[in-house]
């Protein structure tokens, strides 16, 4: 085996490992914000270091530009779309508010709810 080798079978393992710690987290832990944060953010990393073993293995660095992009793609999407997903929730009420240990939003949701009009067809206007 080679160096390179080496790199691409660490690489793989620790990629492998982290979507295994993200998807355990996802069965585990107890509220829509950590399951949300589980599902992202190990999944992210997890995807990152697979594709940067996958990348070892190309002959060039042209052939890796498609991995380039599914990283780009990944990085922009997930934990985005979970962040606002997570803020969504939490106005609506769906979180656990006893597993917060700092409640960040609390004031800006107040703020917004106290601004917004009492008649839904008044926005239409």
């Amino acid at each position: 085996m080679t160096a390179v080798d080496w790199v691409t079978a660490v690489l793989l393992t620790l990629g492998a490992l982290f979507t295994l710690i993200g998807t355990i987290g996802l069965v585990r832990f107890p509220t829509l914000l950590g399951r949300m944060h589980a599902a992202t953010k190990p999944d992210t990393v997890g995807l990152f270091l697979l594709l940067f073993g996958a990348a070892f293995q190309l002959p060039d660095l042209r052939s890796a530009a498609p991995l380039a992009l599914v990283a780009l793609f990944q990085m922009v999407t997930a934990p985005v779309l979970a962040q606002t997903v997570g803020r969504v929730a939490y106005s609506r009420g769906e979180t656990d508010e006893e597993h917060l240990v700092v409640d960040e939003l609390a004031e800006a949701v107040e703020r917004a709810r106290k601004d917004a009009p009492d008649d839904v067809d008044a926005r239409d206007r």
